[in-house]
């Protein structure tokens, strides 16, 4: 068999590939290049800058496999793989030591003018007072993200006698106090009490712009900021500004909205640290990254098990009427962690009626790979979403009745929280098996899944709708589809909408405020 590999990697991968395989290192291939080279070859193995695009899988009638060393999967149309049935893997654990030491490194710089007070030594200025910085002990150290990379981090920091908290509604609060960090609400109150904060997310719709300039604006006076993890993650426009202006005395940024750059306005900004995305540049992290894909290549290959493999569906052995409940339990399992916001102890898969009769695993791994999807930096797939559940102390259990009043099949998905129970319950209908919300909250409810959608609980009252209504169309955001739900006249009700277009943060606020809701919870599925 042969690989084409088309970026560096380190000796110890290639080696490892050339214990079992032809290797071919052919490096700097334009796109069409390497759409004409693929067809020769059963396995390729790309970096972050090797785009392999729907045209490039299907010119290899070959192809078996295709690994990225490292984490990001931008690069690769996981889809038109998995459609052609090319298995895709990644390197997710490679970087992750190299990561926090690096976030380490830019804290400790930033605190310190390390980089600007050598530049002035080496430059002949004796600048001693210029350069006076501040000690890591007894400050408080805001964490967004707790997850491999932030957790190391927190280890480390907490060697330095700071002051851990943290924001991470996917992390249990009893893994956090073990951890030694205190647990706070949102990403504003992390921002309220930390003297240095960083960020350790995943780049999707939800976290581009967490630390906005509503977050530096209400943010400790001096905070200063670390961005180790995605670029746009923080406003850099905003963060420009509040330095600027003195109100975040310092930042150390190793990624950036647009790479590579060379020109930024944070460039030689006092009290700034850049690096040009350095956190997985160490040669231990190149050689683990290395030898990872050349593994799992080697086993893709080999038609074995593949443990990183990201887009690995359930066998053919799976009887197709649980086949045809798994996108269901995905976007349940999506839906219940959205709706519960925080503080998720267990997620409890219940199954009803006849499909309770079948064996349910690969669905809870479905609910699973749903419920982390959009929540860590790696692709959530069937294999590496019971490990995701266990890193975030989230236990799982899975529960079966042949009992079901309403349905002859559903399933509901409980997400144990700290101070309430979140569920929601779903089940196929039609000749089509179209996938319906048929319980959310306890209420009773009949609707479709759709890409975005909006809930919120408040009390029963007249005109609730019409506000609503008016708000979102103020702001140009039009209804789909629309149901309130009830148990009583003047109790509490749910209402659930699916809406055209994303809801700006403000239009969500107005609407808790002017409906006195008691929560408002916006869920974007995708399509």
């Amino acid at each position: 068999m042969k690989v084409l590999v088309t970026e560096k990697l380190s000796t110890a991968g290639l080696e490892r590939l050339r214990e079992k395989v032809e290797v071919d290192l052919r490096l700097g291939l334009s796109p069409a290049e390497l759409a004409d080279a693929i067809e020769d070859y059963d396995g390729l193995i790309v970096r972050s800058a090797t785009t392999v695009d729907s045209q490039v899988i299907e010119r290899g009638p070959n192809l078996k496999v295709i690994g990225r060393a490292g984490i990001g999967l931008d690069n690769i149309d996981v889809d038109a793989a998995t459609s052609n049935g090319v298995v895709v893997v990644n390197a997710p654990q490679s970087n992750v030591l190299s990561a926090a030491e690096h976030t380490m490194a830019l804290l400790l710089a930033q605190a310190r003018h390390i980089p600007q007070a050598h530049a002035a030594l080496v430059a002949g200025s004796w600048a001693r007072e210029r350069y006076q910085g501040v000690e890591l002990h007894g400050k408080t150290l805001g964490i967004v993200g707790l997850g491999r990379v932030g957790a190391l981090v927190a280890l480390r920091a907490s060697a330095f006698g700071m002051r851990l908290v943290a924001y991470d509604p996917y992390i249990a609060a009893s893994r956090a106090t073990n951890m030694g960090i205190e647990m706070v609400s949102s990403v504003t109150e992390v921002c309220a009490q930390a003297d240095f904060l960083t960020i350790h997310l995943p780049k999707t719709k939800e976290t581009v712009g967490i630390i906005s300039k509503r977050e530096l604006n209400g943010a400790k006076p001096g905070i200063r900021i670390v961005n180790t993890a995605r670029g746009g993650l923080i406003d850099e426009q905003a963060l420009v500004v509040a330095l600027q202006e003195g109100r975040v005395a310092g930042a150390a940024v190793d990624v950036f909205e647009e790479e590579p750059v060379t020109d930024h306005p944070l460039f030689g900004m006092d009290g700034v640290v850049v690096t040009p995305h350095l956190g997985a540049s160490t040669a231990e992290a190149q050689d683990k990254a290395g030898i990872a894909i050349a593994e799992q290549v080697l086993l893709a290959l080999g038609g074995e098990f593949v443990p990183y493999a990201v887009n690995v569906e359930v066998g053919p052995d799976i009887p197709e009427v649980v086949r045809n409940y798994l996108r269901l339990a995905e976007r349940l399992g999506r839906t219940a962690v959205a709706l519960a916001g925080g503080g998720i102890e267990q997620l409890r898969f219940e199954y009803y009626g006849g499909i309770a009769e079948y064996d349910t695993r690969a669905l809870t791994l479905s609910g699973l790979k749903g419920a982390f999807s959009s929540v860590v930096h790696e692709p959530v797939s069937f294999v590496n979403a019971p490990l995701i559940a266990r890193e975030r102390g989230i236990s799982v259990e899975e529960s079966k009745s042949s009992q079901s009043l309403d349905y002859v099949s559903s399933i509901e998905v409980r997400a144990e929280c700290t101070d309430e129970t979140v569920s929601v319950a779903g089940v196929l209908v039609g000749k089509r098996g179209s996938e319906r919300l048929v319980r959310i909250y306890g209420y009773e409810v009949d609707m479709a899944f759709s890409p975005i959608m909006l809930f919120f609980r408040y009390e029963d009252r007249p005109g609730i709708v019409g506000t609503v209504g008016t708000l979102l169309g103020q702001a140009g955001v039009n209804i789909a589809n629309m149901q309130v739900a009830r148990h009583t006249e003047g109790g509490e009700a749910l209402m659930g909408m699916a809406v055209d277009s994303p809801v700006p943060d403000e239009v969500l606020r107005l609407i808790t405020e002017n409906v006195q809701a008691r929560d408002t919870r916006l869920i974007a599925l995708g399509d």
